[in-house]
């Protein structure tokens, strides 16, 4: 059986979690927000919520609701 200890690290700073440059940010935010507002358009455009009027955005997304398990009806 191995006998170890834990060596005290003598880290005197607290530890920073890497910075990340804005430009590799970018992509994964806006796909987040493309992959949001589909999922708002597709699932949640309906009745109280809706951000227009009337049924045009229900009809563009109809099949791909039903396609998904959305039930509209």
């Amino acid at each position: 059986m191995l006998d170890t200890a834990a060596a005290p690290s003598g880290l005197s700073e607290p530890i920073h979690p890497p910075a990340i440059p804005v430009r590799e940010i970018w992509p994964w935010s806006l796909l987040a927000l493309a992959l949001g507002l589909l999922i708002y358009f597709v699932g949640v455009d309906e009745g109280a919520a809706s951000l227009f009027g009337g049924n045009l955005v229900h009809e563009w997304v109809h099949d791909g609701r039903h396609l998904l398990g959305f039930p509209c009806h």
